[in-house]
């Protein structure tokens, strides 16, 4: 789907956005440089990361962030907004900056995932926006990431399209394959995003024909052996063996969705290859999250299917970041840092920096430099193993397209994978705990 032929998105936001972009152009404050950052105060269900995802859907979506003549009469038709906010609505384009983690980053508490600086005009009306797609989809990943780790070499199928939204299934997707997933059901999420898409048949077929050992002969016919069969409509050890049957000793697989799972697959595995079958591998789903998948750890299973678990952010079904404006100019142009300072959400002032330290590659704290000065700030700190963590996103209002379409999923991805592989073995495990690494906020002068 191209930018230019997508809908506007500058109607998924709250109205106190544009109320206080209206107030704003008339007591002249709308013109003040900010500096807005997103981040997390917490990780979501006592996990111990969390995994940045969204933000090439976020790049794109601000790319079309654009008041067109449906929007803008809206806007008007229900007051929202006086004649001068409308006039400036109608040319309104992102030109500022924004900095952040890379997609499929690993992030902890206070880590400043995307920091957007501007005018107060044009950064505040993105606040709704990025914080409903990154607190989904990082939501997605971060449960995604924990049953990767549980599943460990076997792969996994995202399955949840319908237990949600068509659209969220679709991110979902998406999230769940950059933290690890290796395919999913969603086809638009193949189109879209280039996730690959697997799946067969489901219980149904069966249903569908006269005898089971119809339903697999025609999938056979139509799939070829190498298709995996749905082995528990009825009873699963006549299924297993009708399958074999039909298909041959090079079944290529059979799936189970019901049942006392680690039983039914040892039973299942065991029939298998007393049958010659030693090749044909086991499919396992039914409603598994990654305690589920844990359990399974020593079962003979060679690959799951997860639907609502994933696509609900296993328990935790937003990451719970907010958008807070940490810096701005003040009436003279000096750069004042602000922050809110209410007792149990207090955010911090100032420009971040966020860098990983490593001890012989392992990571050991979230290290977050903060200037109360408004040059750029420098991408060193006082540490000899300390990797920056963030990048350019958008500068001048311009893109950077690597991190849109199929190929920044490619690549977030790709990265997810080398950052899981510096986290210390504490940062895998499934126990509700403290983060893995502590965030360390240091002032630089």
């Amino acid at each position: 789907m191209s930018a230019s032929a997508a809908p506007s998105s500058a109607l998924l936001t709250d109205r106190y956005e544009l109320t206080m972009l209206d107030a704003a152009l008339r007591d002249g404050t709308a013109e003040r440089r900010c500096v807005f950052e997103l981040f997390g105060r917490r990780l979501p269900g006592a996990r111990r990361f969390g995994v940045v995802a969204g933000t090439g859907r976020f790049l794109q979506l601000l790319a079309d962030y654009r008041f067109g003549d449906d929007e803008l009469r809206f806007l008007r038709d229900h007051r929202v907004v006086d004649a001068t906010t409308l006039r400036f609505l109608e040319e309104y384009r992102f030109t500022g900056t924004i900095h952040g983690y890379r997609e499929g980053e690993a992030y902890f508490p206070g880590s400043p995932i995307l920091v957007v600086e501007g005018t107060f005009a044009e950064a505040v009306v993105l606040e709704t926006l990025a914080l409903s797609v990154m607190n989904h989809d990082s939501a997605v990943a971060t449960a995604a990431a924990r049953m990767s780790v549980a599943a460990g070499d076997r792969p996994l199928a995202e399955m949840g399209s319908r237990r949600a939204q068509e659209r969220s299934a679709v991110a979902a997707a998406r999230a769940a394959y950059i933290a690890g997933f290796a395919a999913t059901s969603n086809l638009q999420a193949g189109r879209e995003w280039g996730v690959p898409t697997m799946g067969t048949a489901a219980h149904a077929w069966t249903l569908l024909h006269d005898t089971e050992e119809d339903a697999f002969r025609s999938q056979v016919d139509a799939l070829g052996v190498g298709t995996t069969l749905l082995v528990d409509t009825y009873d699963i050890e006549a299924g297993v063996e009708t399958a074999i049957r039909v298909a041959g000793s090079e079944l290529g697989g059979v799936r189970i969705d019901s049942g006392d799972l680690p039983t039914v697959a040892a039973a299942v595995r065991d029939q298998l290859d007393r049958l010659g079958a030693t090749r044909t591998k086991i499919t396992v789903t039914s409603d598994l999250d990654e305690f589920a998948i844990a359990a399974l750890a020593a079962s003979p299973v060679d690959s799951y299917g997860v639907g609502t678990s994933v696509v609900t952010g296993s328990g935790s079904p937003t990451a719970g970041m907010v958008y807070k404006l940490v810096a701005r100019q003040d009436a003279a142009g000096a750069w004042v840092p602000v922050a809110k300072a209410s007792t149990d959400k207090a955010s911090r002032g100032g420009r971040k920096a966020a860098f990983r330290t490593l001890e012989a590659g392992t990571a050991t704290s979230e290290l977050i430099a903060v200037s109360d000065g408004f040059e750029r700030m420098a991408t060193e700190v006082d540490h000899p193993d300390a990797r920056p963590l963030q990048v350019a996103l958008v500068e001048a209002g311009e893109t950077d397209a690597t991190a849109l379409g199929p190929e920044g999923v490619a690549r977030a991805r790709e990265h997810h994978a080398r950052v899981r592989e510096e986290l210390p073995v504490t940062a895998l495990a499934l126990s509700r705990s403290d983060p893995a690494l502590p965030t360390v906020f240091v002032d630089v002068a």
